[in-house]
């Protein structure tokens, strides 16, 4: 007879998990909400602090789900401090976990940041839960950005970050924007879902290296792709809901071109290689850039890995 501490816990065993560690860490940790160490922000006495609303809405989520909260949540809580300003917020389906956690730090300590969105998705979270919004053009220096290495759904594709902490991203096309502002901050923290936790890119998907190319020269980037650097099954990315490819928040077109898993172990290496073709405006490969990952767990845990090599494991309890 199998031992009862070696089976598979059920759905329902995993969600009261997740559950018991998300009541644990609701409340919003009081050096959160303290004065920054330069004392307080003076403010007008007219100012009105605006209304905030959570992007999360009311109902049970899914095991998957409550993981993407899990690992969000614990990101903000360790790396948005009273003293940050400017705060980028990426995209993915982890970053609205992102944003309800800011929300909930309160109107009080957002009253004064601005939030810089990588594309559509995250702008429309950040006006629609009332944080104010600004650009990079207007804010080139920023104090963190937290993005996720997300699924893309309606394309299947599932983007993962290895043990060095490298990632692929640009399932919804936003790369460019996402990169930008990964460079522009102080401090570039990932966030996801156990399921992205790999040991190289490339593992667990074919999908491929996502690459934002300017129109008129897609079909000379493909022929490079698949007889310079060989990636035979490069594709031009299709849409899902329209006649046509793909078109990027910038006018440009996306190809996905998978590499071998060998190719992948450097993925600095097929990067550069991409970027110096003619006609690509981005490569979807975020290499050396992230100071730490988080990964929400089943069992209500948190996988954190630093840049320096260190994994630490938050217990759920």
């Amino acid at each position: 007879m199998a031992n009862d501490d070696t089976r598979t816990p059920t759905l329902r065993e995993l969600n009261n998990m997740l559950n018991e560690r998300l009541n644990l860490i609701s409340a919003v940790p009081l050096p959160l909400m303290a004065s920054s160490p330069q004392g307080p922000t003076p403010h007008a006495s007219s100012t009105i602090l605006k209304p905030l609303k959570s992007p999360i809405p009311e109902g049970e989520l899914s095991v998957i789900e409550k993981s993407k909260q899990l690992a969000a949540w614990t990101a903000v809580d360790e790396h948005v401090y009273p003293e940050h300003r400017v705060i980028g917020i990426g995209s993915g389906s982890t970053v609205p976990y992102v944003v309800e956690r800011i929300v909930s730090q309160g109107a009080e300590a957002n009253k004064n940041r601005v939030f810089i969105p990588t594309g559509f998705q995250s702008k429309e979270l950040i006006v629609s839960s009332g944080l104010s919004l600004g650009d990079v053009d207007q804010y080139p220096t920023i104090d963190v950005t937290l993005d996720g290495a997300d699924e893309q759904k309606s394309l299947i594709r599932v983007y993962r970050v290895d043990t060095q902490l490298n990632c692929i991203k640009g399932g919804g096309a936003c790369h460019l924007r996402e990169k930008v502002l990964a460079e522009a901050a102080t401090t570039f923290i990932l966030v996801a879902d156990y399921r992205k936790n790999v040991e190289y890119l490339g593992t667990n998907f074919k999908a491929g290296v996502p690459i934002e190319v300017v129109p008129f020269a897609y079909a000379k980037v493909l022929q490079n792709l698949h007889q310079v650097l060989d990636s035979p099954k490069a594709t031009l990315r299709m849409a899902v809901a329209k006649a046509g490819q793909v078109v990027t928040d910038n006018g440009n077109f996306i190809i996905d071109a998978p590499f071998d898993i060998e190719k992948m172990k450097e993925p600095y290496t097929i990067m550069a290689q991409i970027k110096m073709l003619t006609g690509v405006v981005e490569v979807g490969l975020f290499c050396h850039m992230a100071r730490a990952a988080y990964f929400g767990n089943q069992d209500g845990s948190v996988t954190v890995k630093w840049n320096d090599g260190n994994i630490q494991e938050i217990p759920a309890t």
